[in-house]
């Protein structure tokens, strides 16, 4: 039996439906062994509001090498790195590592509110970490941050600034455009050609985790071997089912139901 295997250098999300908790559910759900290398912890405090944590660099790197050397590793995906020190070090781990299937989430703000990358990280990010991804996922307010313009507001636009991004270096850029009016439509670029990814726009404001969960869908699907483009597909799929199907729960921002895609199979996915 084959044992794919994925990581996840990310942050701890209390409530459970983003990030490090996020990517877990969805590996398992895809079939594919995940890990995890906590990079902070994200809670909400009655008193204090939103908290982020962050956990030492040593901690960091001493998670990266158990999952490296004792599990290995057929892709990984980042997510929230918060600070130009964590966003250095796990840039360095990745090149000494040589994983090719590399995912880079630029988290930059959660759907609850808690700043997730600090203002002063993004040409860290840009520099250092984006350079060796195999694809970036960021939704349309992330590439409007990572390029320094106010807004994007359409495809035509989303086009452009994938072919912009493409020029830090990923192999790959998918802007997602879930917040667009009408279909949910996201654009897949190769440097050479944009691919339209669409599906029918779901009336619901419990998508926490959303990002989280489509990026991990890509990094569980390349562990797997599958190409980019296979890979964002099944992953497209995977997200939708998972919205459509998402929980609203106390108060809040409800989570994505990560077992949709297994529990309702083809009648849960959109056609691309």
């Amino acid at each position: 039996m084959t044992i794919y295997r994925a990581l996840s250098i990310a942050g701890s999300a209390a409530r459970g439906g983003a990030g490090i908790q996020a990517d877990i559910k969805t590996f398992q759900e895809l079939d594919v062994f995940g890990m995890t290398a906590v990079t902070a912890i994200v809670a909400s405090h009655p008193e204090k509001g939103n908290c982020v944590y962050t956990q030492s660099i040593e901690a960091i790197e001493a998670q990266f090498y158990t999952a490296f050397h004792d599990i290995g590793l057929d892709a990984l995906k980042t997510g929230m790195l918060f600070s130009n020190e964590i966003i250095e070090r796990t840039a360095r781990l990745l090149a000494e590592s040589q994983v090719k299937n590399i995912v880079v989430d630029p988290v930059i703000i959660g759907k609850m509110g808690s700043q997730l990358l600090k203002d002063d990280a993004i040409e860290m990010m840009k520099s250092k970490l984006i350079p060796q991804a195999a694809i970036i996922t960021p939704n349309m307010p992330e590439a409007a941050r990572l390029l320094g313009i106010p807004e994007i507001t359409s495809i035509s636009e989303m086009k452009e600034a994938a072919a912009e991004l493409h020029k830090l270096g990923p192999a790959y850029v998918l802007v997602k455009g879930g917040r667009l009016k009408g279909p949910a439509i996201d654009i897949l670029y190769d440097g050479q050609t944009f691919k339209q990814l669409g599906a029918d726009r779901i009336a619901t404001i419990h998508t926490n985790g959303a990002g989280c969960t489509y990026s991990a869908a890509i990094t569980a699907e390349l562990a797997k071997g599958k190409t980019m483009e296979e890979a964002v597909k099944k992953a497209k799929n995977f997200i939708t089912a998972a919205i459509r199907h998402s929980i609203a729960f106390k108060r809040g921002v409800g989570p994505t139901y990560h077992a949709a895609y297994r529990k309702y199979g083809e009648a849960a996915k959109e056609e691309q």
